[in-house]
């Protein structure tokens, strides 16, 4: 190995930004099995279709219209 490298005409990843990150999130079982019937119609993993959903809506810029009983 070397002691030193050169990274001058080194390019940067340009898929960096398209990274995804991990995160943990709580689903209702139906949503899961609602999403796992889609995939095996579609054969795109749910977890991919949970996160094209909600692209999807984010770039619509749809809210829900939900309220809560006090």
């Amino acid at each position: 190995m070397r002691s030193e490298y050169d990274f001058t005409k080194a390019k940067r990843n340009p898929y960096a930004k398209r990274l995804k990150k991990a995160v943990t999130i709580r689903l209702e079982p139906d949503i899961i099995n609602y999403f796992k019937s889609m995939s095996g119609d579609s054969g795109i993993p749910y977890q991919n279709l949970i996160n094209l959903y909600l692209l999807d809506c984010a770039k619509a810029g749809r809210k829900l219209s939900l309220s809560w009983k006090k």
